[in-house]
């Protein structure tokens, strides 16, 4: 996988997905192209798949991607479309999408979110929180594992956290 993180429009990232496509596993397609109007649609097809979500606010920003067959996989992350509830009575949501679906960003929370939509395929790993924490998420063979305690599976270090402090704060009784 390749994250461009938001980094291209919608002409580079179909020039550098064709660049890819020498390495891309067999069967792997995608549904990734410009119209005048600069939103993908499924005229120019590159070999890899395409997934889109780190921009995306709202379950009808993913909808309309799949109305237009415009990607491979979304990348849902529920700080920014509200849970993994909203639009999922629609068929064309994230939610309900037989697209395969990555869940980005805040892996503490998308894990079990992960575990519980039949479409979710992958939950990205960031170690942005590894230095306040005294738990991980868990990963064995290569496969993210729901934490069974209540919660979210995040246990802060609170001196870590307090020892980065650039200012505090408190409120008085």
């Amino acid at each position: 996988m390749v994250d461009a993180n938001q980094c291209f429009n919608v002409s580079e990232a179909i020039r550098r997905a064709r660049a890819f496509e020498p390495s891309a596993s067999p069967g792997s397609r995608s549904r990734c192209a410009e119209t005048s109007a600069g939103m993908p649609s499924s005229r120019r097809t590159p070999a890899i798949p395409i997934a889109v979500g780190e921009s995306l606010y709202h379950p009808t920003h993913f909808r309309e991607y799949l109305a237009r067959d415009a990607c491979s996989i979304v990348q849902v992350d529920c700080a920014r479309i509200g849970a993994s509830r909203p639009g999922s009575r629609s068929r064309t949501s994230p939610r309900r999408s037989t697209s395969p679906s990555a869940r980005i960003f805040l892996m503490e929370i998308h894990v079990s979110l992960t575990a519980a939509v039949p479409n979710a395929a992958w939950v990205e790993y960031i170690p942005q929180h590894d230095d306040v924490t005294t738990s991980r998420l868990a990963i064995v063979d290569g496969h993210a594992v729901a934490p069974d305690a209540p919660g979210l599976g995040v246990d802060w270090n609170f001196d870590a956290i307090a020892a980065r402090a650039v200012a505090h704060f408190r409120v008085p009784n």
